[in-house]
């Protein structure tokens, strides 16, 4: 039996399940830029510019959202993303696409924009360091401190 050539091994690797799914859905969400698919353990998560604006589990897509986005996805039926852990159900920041949403790039703009704006607003601001803490410290020390004064009044 002959061996395989490394490029029919290559062509017969086979994709992730919902490698598919997955391109399709960057494809409809590509309004929001250069979105990336990568495998997580529930499934895919969907990026841009490092952002998780979607998740991909169980083959049904789940756009972030957040409080005041939350009311837009209720109103049209939407799903929020529920998965049993350690015996309790917990409730995540995503709620399924609107049904139309996943028939074309342009029926999804509007939902994948609402998707970005909630993955922008849980950023979190970024914390100093313990170095640039103390500097500010120091800073704020030596501006306060008055010299003393020497001789007669």
């Amino acid at each position: 039996m002959p061996r395989r050539t490394l490029t029919e091994y290559t062509q017969a690797k086979a994709r992730p399940p919902g490698a598919d799914f997955a391109d399709y859905c960057c494809e409809l969400m590509a309004s929001l830029g250069d979105i990336q698919a990568k495998r997580m353990f529930l499934g895919w998560g969907l990026s841009v510019n490092d952002l998780t604006v979607a998740v991909i589990a169980w083959d049904t897509l789940y756009l972030k959202a957040n409080a005041q986005t939350q009311p837009h996805f209720a109103a049209v039926g939407s799903q929020v993303f529920e998965h049993e852990a350690n015996g309790r159900t917990r409730r995540m920041q995503y709620s399924t696409a609107p049904e139309g949403a996943l028939e074309s790039s342009t029926a999804m703009q509007p939902w994948a924009a609402l998707a970005m704006q909630a993955a922008v607003a849980a950023l979190k601001p970024a914390r100093t360091t313990r170095r640039s803490a103390t500097a500010k410290t120091v800073a704020v020390a030596v501006t306060v401190t008055k010299p003393r004064q020497s001789g007669k009044r």
